[in-house]
């Protein structure tokens, strides 16, 4: 079905102001976004600090993103996680009567369900809406890992499951996935294999890093997509070092502090438990960003 979201997506940051969501500057982020030709936005996944917003302030980021992305090419991929299954099924509810082109969902943490439990978790959430539907599996952050039996399960039992974010950090996850369920949408959750995911048959990317440089996260997917290799593999390359120090403290630590430093952000916020890097490490990141030229940043 081709009218799947492929190529290259942004897992958004969610700015804060004097503790309170920044709507404004969100909702100039995701213009950001579009004007460099990312494909899909992601609201509040777990990039969007959305373990810690209130239900209101997720259901509420899901709303400016449809707002900002209406008329354009650039779609919607809400974030719709929680470790209570209730709770996952009222915000994916919420993001399909905003209008949002797909849904994906991170899976339960710190309860860590057995794979049934996972196959009834994600069964019940994708059931519960009729857009597309990704499963998010990033085992190192939730404590459980979606098996790739269970994948093809769910892929086989719920129409609408079409794809996986996947970010386990293995090459070797993605060519069992795939070898087992062929037309599976396999996104790259992992900046730093972006290039091998994608040529391995990966259909895109979630990237953190877009969130600072769009324009190359979308030159590299959508070259690797229409066969390009030389052209994606070069850029993967090039992305290396950011990608690197952008991940040199728990994520969104460091992209949320290049933001700032690029001068995208007004404030430099987190909720707690989340606070801003060293300064050893600001200034590493602040570094590595001189290589880069950032569009739309004088």
């Amino acid at each position: 079905m081709d009218t799947y979201i492929t190529g290259a997506t942004t897992a958004l940051i969610t700015p804060f102001k004097n503790g309170q969501l920044d709507e404004a500057t969100f909702a100039t982020l995701i213009q950001r976004q579009i004007d460099n030709g990312i494909d899909a936005v992601c609201p509040v996944g777990t990039t969007g600090e959305s373990a810690t917003l209130s239900h209101d302030e997720h259901k509420r980021c899901i709303e400016i993103a449809v707002e900002v992305c209406k008329g354009t090419q650039t779609k919607v991929l809400a974030g719709a996680g929680s470790n209570a299954t209730h709770e996952a099924i009222d915000i994916a509810k919420h993001a399909e009567s905003c209008g949002v082109d797909a849904i994906f969902s991170v899976s339960p943490y710190y309860n860590k369900p057995s794979q049934e439990g996972l196959y009834q978790h994600y069964k019940a959430i994708a059931s519960a809406v009729a857009v597309p539907f990704m499963l998010y599996n990033v085992p190192g952050r939730t404590g459980v890992d979606i098996l790739p039996d269970t994948v093809k399960r769910l892929f086989d039992d719920v129409p609408n499951i079409m794809g996986i974010k996947e970010a386990t950090g293995s090459i070797e996850r993605t060519v069992e996935l795939l070898a087992k369920v062929p037309e599976l949408y396999v996104f790259s959750g992992d900046d730093a294999i972006d290039f091998p995911i994608l040529a391995s048959g990966g259909k895109g990317v979630t990237s953190v890093t877009s969130n600072l440089l769009p324009d190359m996260k979308a030159k590299l997917a959508h070259a690797a997509l229409a066969g390009d290799f030389k052209t994606a593999k070069a850029l993967n390359d090039d992305l290396f070092a950011i990608n690197k120090v952008l991940f040199c403290e728990s994520n969104p630590i460091p992209i949320k502090a290049a933001m700032y430093i690029a001068g995208l952000t007004e404030t430099l916020e987190y909720r707690l438990p989340l606070v801003p890097p060293s300064s050893e490490n600001m200034k590493k990141i602040e570094e590595v960003m001189k290589q880069y030229h950032i569009a739309g940043v004088a």
